[in-house]
């Protein structure tokens, strides 16, 4: 058997009201499985997120990778840019009517 420690812990009314209920109904045989259950489920999520935000780091790793690899990208004409938008709009709105 793992090593087992108490520990105090705070809780509100509702929150204790809640661990209370959960043994009254049989779902849990006590408040301490119940709030053991609860942290091996904030592990799990913690863990997770961990892994999430690990994938996440490495694919914009290789974006930011893949943009530098592309080389130097060339100063756009803002004006020209709008023209031509404002030209395909119209084209679109003219061959939607």
């Amino acid at each position: 058997m793992p090593d087992v420690q108490k520990v105090s812990i705070a809780l509100t009314g509702e929150q204790l009201a809640a661990l209370k209920e959960a043994v009254e109904t049989g779902e849990y045989a006590t408040t301490s499985e119940a709030v053991r259950e609860a942290l091996r489920e904030w592990q799990w999520k913690r863990e997770f997120r961990e892994m999430v935000n690990k994938k996440e780091i490495e694919r914009l790793k290789k974006a930011w990778d893949e943009g530098v690899a592309s080389g130097r990208a060339e100063p756009m004409d803002f004006d020209a840019t709008l023209a031509e938008a404002r030209r395909r709009l119209k084209k679109a709105m003219e061959e939607a009517a």
